[in-house]
């Protein structure tokens, strides 16, 4: 059993990376779906697919490189865990790396990247931070 399935994707997503694959297949659950969607809409994966039918869903993503060949997401981190819930509200949401990398959030409206959730004046879970 697995007690945090959003820290596997992230494993799984920065193992895939430091190995350069071309893609990483994880089961599939709608936060995960999710996060990775927001992923993709914000250019650091390539494409995300759902393949199978009812309990037996994956989810297979597409990593981006850039045209050196290096990984598209160079740092992804873990922030409110299942020990210690981190909580923020729209206008303390953190900035990573000055801004050049996303924190995404879990708000009542879904799962919103951190500039989108100033824009939108709703905090949340402070889920993960990407650079």
């Amino acid at each position: 059993m697995m007690t945090d399935p959003i820290a596997d994707l992230l494993t799984r997503i920065r193992n895939g990376c430091r190995g350069r694959r071309d893609q990483v297949s994880l089961p599939h659950s709608r936060t995960k779906e999710a996060i990775a969607r927001l992923l993709a809409d914000e250019g650091y994966l390539r494409d995300v697919e759902v393949s199978g039918d009812g309990v037996k869903k994956s989810i297979v993503l597409h990593i981006r490189y850039s045209d050196g060949g290096d990984p598209v997401l160079t740092g992804i981190r873990r922030i409110s865990r299942p020990g210690l819930r981190r909580y923020t509200s729209a206008a303390d949401a953190p900035r990573v790396r000055g801004g050049l990398g996303i924190s995404i959030l879990s708000t009542p409206i879904g799962l919103l990247s951190d500039r989108e959730a100033r824009r939108r004046k709703v905090g949340g879970e402070v889920i993960c931070e990407v650079w």
